[in-house]
C-alpha cells in the first residue's frame, strides 16, 4: 500500500519533525520519507484542511464487552469506533463471561482482533471472574499478551487482596490498574453527594468514597513497592493525594476520563440516564480542578471509560439504569473544546505517548524509517456529533447532538488506512 499525506502538521514531540508541516510517504507499513512535496506514482492521497497527524493513540480502559456481552459491543464494533476516533490501540478491560481472568481468555482477545484495523490489549483480571476474592494467574495471562491487570469496572475492595496483587506483578515489573471506589461507602447512592443530589432527591456518593480509596490504594502501593495507576480520578482531594504521592516518589500514574472534564453533577437534573457513571460527575468545584491538572501535566493521560450498554439498561428510569457511556469517538473532541487553551503536544502526550510508556509498550515516532502508527486531526474543525455517526453496537452517548471543536479524522495502523472521510 502506498501513500501519501499531503501537508499535514506533525505534532510529535519524540520526532525531529515535530511542528513541521510536510508530507509523508508510506509503503508497507513504513515511513519512506517526510519531505515538503512528494509525488508518487499510484498513490493513495490523504488531504483535509488543517490536516494534523501524530502518533497513533491509544487508550488505557475501555469495554468491548466480547466475549460474553456480544450485545452491547464486539470487539469488532469496538475497533470499529476506536478507529473513528483515533485509536489504534484499545486496552479491555476483562469484564466479560468468561472474564479474562486466564490465558486462554487473553489468546481469545488477541488472536480475535488480530485482523482488525486497531491492535486490541487484553487488561488480564486481578482475580477470578473479576470478583475480588482469589488472585488469578496474572504471570500466564502476561505472556499470553495482557499489559497490565485491573478487575476493570469492579475496582478491588479488600486492601489484603490488592496488596497481594501489587507485590505479585512486582515480580514481572507489572502494572495494577484501577479505579479509587470503596463501595462500603453509600453503595447504593446514584450521583454525587451534593446539593444538586438532594434537589433531585437522588441517594448521593460522596466524593470521600474515592477520596479514602485513594489514599488507601497510594499506601499500600507504597508498602508493595510496586506500580499502580489510578484511572478515573474526579476530585479535589484525590488529585492532591496524588500529587504529594508523586512528589515523594511514589511510582503511581493517573488518568481522567474526557466526560468528568466536560460535565458536572448540575448537567444530571434532567435525569438523563446516560449520564450515569462510575465515578459519578463531580461538582465545579472539581471539574475546574480536574481540568487545570489535566492541563497541568499531573494528570498522565486520558482514558475513555468507553462503556456501552443496550437500550434495556440505559433507556429506563435513572435508578434503574447501569453506569457507563461512549467515549472513544468523541474523547479528542471533547478535550480539545473544553480546554482550547492547551496545546496539540500536549494532547499527544495524554493521548499517545504517556500510556505507553506507563504500559511498557513501544512508543511509536514519525521519521523516516518507522513503522508507520499514525492518527489524522483537524483541531480547528467544527462539527456535530449526531446519532448517525456512533459506530458502537450500542448507542448510549449523551453528547449527541454536541458541537465540538477538533475532529479526528481516522488512523493508519497495521498497515490500514482506516478514514472518516473519502
Amino acid at each position: 500500500m502506498n501513500i501519501i499525506i499531503k501537508k499535514a502538521k506533525i505534532i510529535d514531540p519524540t520526532s525531529p519533525y515535530n511542528g513541521q508541516i510536510s508530507d509523508i510517504h508510506i509503503a508497507n507499513g513504513k515511513i519512506v520519507s517526510i519531505k515538503k512535496d512528494i509525488e508518487v506514482k499510484a498513490a493513495q492521497k490523504v488531504e483535509a484542511k488543517g490536516l494534523h497527524v501524530s502518533p497513533g493513540w491509544i487508550d488505557i480502559f475501555s469495554d468491548f464487552a466480547d466475549p460474553g456481552f456480544e450485545y452491547r459491543e464486539t470487539l469488532e464494533t469496538g475497533a470499529r469506533a476506536a478507529a473513528a476516533g483515533g485509536f489504534t490501540n484499545v486496552c479491555v478491560v476483562p469484564n466479560t463471561q468468561p472474564a479474562i481472568d486466564q490465558k486462554s481468555v487473553v489468546e481469545y482477545v488477541v488472536q480475535k482482533s488480530k485482523d482488525l484495523p486497531v491492535s486490541i490489549h487484553p487488561l488480564g483480571s486481578v482475580t477470578r471472574g473479576a470478583a475480588g476474592k482469589e488472585l488469578a494467574e496474572m504471570y500466564d495471562m502476561k505472556l499470553s499478551g495482557a499489559v497490565a491487570f485491573s478487575d476493570g469496572k469492579s475496582p478491588l475492595q479488600s486492601a489484603g487482596i490488592l496488596v497481594k496483587a501489587l507485590q505479585y506483578i512486582k515480580s514481572f515489573d507489572g502494572v495494577l490498574i484501577q479505579i479509587p471506589d470503596d463501595k462500603t461507602i453509600s453503595p447504593n447512592g446514584l450521583m454525587n453527594e451534593g446539593i444538586t443530589s438532594t434537589r433531585m432527591g437522588l441517594a448521593g456518593r460522596p466524593a470521600i468514597a474515592e477520596d479514602i480509596a485513594v489514599a488507601s490504594n497510594i499506601k499500600l502501593a507504597v508498602y508493595a513497592e510496586s506500580k499502580l495507576h489510578l484511572t478515573g480520578v474526579s476530585t479535589q482531594t484525590s488529585l492532591k493525594l496524588i500529587k504529594e504521592a508523586k512528589q515523594q516518589k511514589v511510582d503511581i500514574t493517573c488518568s481522567a476520563t474526557p466526560y468528568h472534564l466536560y460535565f458536572c453533577d448540575e448537567d444530571i437534573t434532567a435525569y438523563d440516564s446516560n449520564l450515569k457513571v462510575n465515578p459519578p460527575f463531580r461538582d465545579k468545584k472539581d471539574r475546574k480542578a480536574l481540568q487545570k491538572a489535566v492541563a497541568d501535566g499531573l494528570v498522565d493521560c486520558i482514558a475513555s471509560h468507553h462503556i456501552p450498554q443496550d437500550k434495556d439498561h440505559k433507556v429506563v428510569e435513572f435508578e434503574y439504569a447501569k453506569n457507563g457511556m461512549l467515549g472513544l469517538q468523541t474523547t479528542y473532541s471533547i478535550l480539545n473544546t473544553v480546554l482550547p487553551e492547551v496545546p496539540q503536544e500536549r494532547w499527544v502526550e495524554l493521548l499517545a505517548l504517556n500510556a505507553r510508556r506507563i504500559l511498557d509498550i513501544p512508543v511509536p515516532t514519525i521519521d523516516e524509517g518507522a513503522t508507520a502508527s499514525l492518527t489524522f486531526f483537524q483541531p480547528k474543525e467544527a462539527w456535530k456529533f449526531e446519532q448517525r455517526d456512533i459506530l458502537s453496537y450500542s448507542k448510549n452517548s449523551p453528547f449527541v447532538g454536541k458541537e465540538f471543536t477538533g475532529k479526528p479524522l481516522g488512523i493508519y495502523h497495521k498497515n490500514k488506512l482506516t478514514l472518516n472521510f473519502s
